[in-house]
């Protein structure tokens, strides 16, 4: 039995053990939907320089100039959107929507824009970075499906009168409070999190497994490269996501059969 054998088990029968199971994704799930990352090798912004970081300062001080350069992206945002539009989730998106349909997995929380999840069937999901095919106003923070909001005369704005926006969160801007309080809900309740592709840079998500860690959860992560998290957790899946996770289910099943 090969040692990434022994931990596909040794994560089926962690996960079963427990009570209330979540998991953290990052953006190496969406790499390996083809999506590439924004830092590093091949990355969005390596190629094209990072963005500033008061775009949402910049969204509020000229809303409608920013729709008009919205519905003509360039630079690296076509590149995403490009990308995204073509892309499909991976085995490990459809494996989680299965842990959740069998009523082991109780919450996904998302750091990613791109739908991939929504498109495998997840439900129970918070997008802590928004997504790329909603809108939100940013005033009562409702969600909006692209085509139920109006876009003849720019800025759109919301029934209650706030402005409209996409739901992707931009730098500077607050992560809207019912996500993140759902995410640190669902943190407090788990005895297991399951961490898939993230490189735990980025705050706030960045601090949920600590969290989880320091209330007593078992930590899985499924990542090909070690981060920040890996000496902090019991199970270490050392491959991409979409190739070891989907066997954790695997085995889950055969367990769950037994």
């Amino acid at each position: 039995m090969s040692d990434l054998t022994k931990m596909i088990d040794k994560a089926a029968q962690t996960i079963l053990k427990s009570d209330y199971v979540i998991a953290l994704v990052g953006a190496g799930m969406s790499v390996e939907s083809g999506i590439p990352p924004f830092r590093g090798p091949g990355g969005l912004w390596t190629k094209y320089g990072e963005p500033e970081g008061s775009s949402f300062e910049r969204f509020l001080a000229d809303p409608k100039d920013w729709w008009e350069k919205y519905t003509k992206p360039q630079g690296y945002m076509k590149d995403l959107v490009d990308t995204i539009n073509s892309a499909k989730p991976n085995p490990a998106h459809y494996a989680l929507t299965e842990l959740e349909t069998i009523g082991v997995l109780k919450h996904t929380i998302s750091q990613n824009v791109d739908n991939l999840h929504v498109r495998a069937g997840s439900k129970k999901l918070s997008e802590i970075h928004g997504n790329m095919f909603k809108l939100r106003c940013i005033a009562c923070h409702q969600q909006y499906e692209l085509d139920e909001i109006s876009r003849e005369v720019l800025p759109p704005h919301c029934p209650c009168g706030g402005l409209i926006k996409t739901d992707g969160v931009m730098f500077g801007e607050p992560i809207p409070p019912k996500v993140l309080d759902r995410c640190q809900e669902e943190t407090y309740k788990c005895d297991c999190m399951i961490l898939l592709g993230t490189s735990g840079t980025i705050y706030p998500a960045a601090g949920f497994p600590s969290t989880a860690k320091h209330r007593g959860a078992k930590l899985i992560e499924v990542n090909p490269y070690e981060t920040p998290f890996t000496e902090i957790c019991e199970v270490i899946l050392r491959a991409p996501a979409a190739e070891c996770f989907p066997l954790v289910i695997e085995r889950i099943k055969a367990l769950q059969s037994r």
